[in-house]
């Protein structure tokens, strides 16, 4: 008896019709008698040599086509579970070699330092030879980095690379190096000038210092250069901050008064119209953007040990939500009490965003659309907005 596969699991399993879990099947595949696959019309050859071994991506082995249903068939899957349903658009994609930012690890072994990727469920780092997710000037620095580490590393040791691309290049942040004398450091400055960074921070387990930066590093939001922190937030793509951006323009129309909430930086918060308050719990991103941007109200606030309560939020014709993968359940159950009469909620979580949208509906908010995001292309990562109106 052969079984076909009809659509992918939350993991990246191809499932068949006869509920089988298949790994590294794409919908149309056929598994035969002997547990051979045969390959069906959705299933394509990975364009990256490390693949599937390298942990960065799931789903290279899945044509454009069947990951789009798949980002689709996630939230709906998520919504399912709590009773809910809604317009589901058509999902943004980004394009390969299109992530601005990225976290390596790197190990010093016999035969010098290896940078890349763990492999998929281990602790294992395949060293990066190609990549088809990074940017072009984050690829490009994998090669400088192992010859830098590999003078700066002890046998054994490893090491977390943060490469976060800003406005005047690379922002590098590298956790538990500790060069030590003169000529470290040195290497350190020099490899800096020669590959053009705009900022190199190191952290050897007492928070980041910044041991070179020629002038500020920041990052440019709805036209707005706002001082980017070390380790900063910032999205994946480009233009998956701009479908994210969009769909907030047009889930909170033209309001008078909005609240940010998680606002980060104010990806959100710069681009909205009319008067806006941010509240966000990092102290470095508030005040970067109350020096960014002095005409928008910054809080530092935690919004899950001290949400705005109804009284607070009936200040406000609309709200935005970017919560972390908990979701805002503490924040949610006080809009569901409110007046605000639209919510624009993004989110990096399906399933947490989906109980989340069930108390909105409880509390009488109606689920007008939904957009999913790929940004991590060929991973099982899902990212969305949607809009709520009372």
């Amino acid at each position: 008896m052969t079984e076909t596969v009809i659509r992918i699991a939350a993991r990246g399993d191809g499932v068949t019709d006869y509920g089988s879990h298949v790994p590294f099947a794409a919908p149309g595949d056929i598994l035969q008698e002997d547990g051979a696959l045969r390959h069906g019309p959705h299933h394509q050859v990975p364009p990256c040599r490390h693949f599937p071994e390298c942990g960065g991506c799931q789903l290279q082995h899945v044509d454009d086509q069947a990951y789009l249903q798949y980002l689709v068939s996630r939230v709906e899957t998520a919504l399912a579970q709590h009773g809910l349903a809604t317009d589901i658009r058509e999902p943004h994609l980004s394009a390969p070699n299109s992530r601005r930012r990225a976290s390596l690890r790197t190990l010093m072994t016999g035969q010098g330092a290896v940078i890349g990727f763990n492999a998929e469920k281990s602790n294992r780092i395949v060293d990066m030879r190609e990549c088809h997710i990074l940017r072009p000037e984050l690829f490009a620095l994998a090669a400088p980095l192992r010859k830098l580490l590999g003078g700066l590393l002890q046998p054994r040791a490893t090491a977390e690379v943060q490469m976060t691309l800003v406005d005047r290049g690379l922002d590098l942040l590298l956790k538990g190096v500790e060069p030590e004398g003169y000529e470290a450091m040195e290497a350190l400055t020099a490899f800096c000038e020669r590959h053009g960074l705009a900022r190199l921070s190191i952290d050897q387990g007492l928070g980041p210092e910044t041991l070179y930066e020629p002038v500020p590093a920041t990052v440019t939001l709805s036209g707005v250069a706002v001082g980017f922190p070390v380790g900063g937030f910032l999205q994946a793509t480009d233009d998956g901050e701009n479908a994210l951006v969009g769909a907030v323009l047009e889930a909170t129309s033209e309001p008078e008064r909005t609240a940010d909430l998680f606002a980060g930086l104010g990806t959100f918060a710069l681009a909205l119209l009319g008067k806006v308050y941010a509240a966000e719990a990092s102290r470095n991103a508030v005040l970067a953007l109350k020096r960014a941007a002095p005409h928008i109200a910054a809080e530092h606030r935690d919004l899950y040990r001290r949400p705005l309560d109804a009284a607070e939020l009936s200040a406000f014709d609309a709200v935005v939500l970017d919560p972390p993968r908990a979701g805002a359940e503490q924040q949610v159950a006080a809009l569901a009490k409110s007046a605000v009469a639209k919510i624009a909620y993004v989110s990096c979580n399906p399933a947490t965003f989906a109980r989340d949208a069930r108390s909105l509906v409880n509390g009488g908010y109606r689920l007008e659309w939904l957009r999913p995001v790929g940004q991590f292309r060929w991973s099982t990562h899902v990212e969305l907005a949607a809009a709520f109106t009372r």
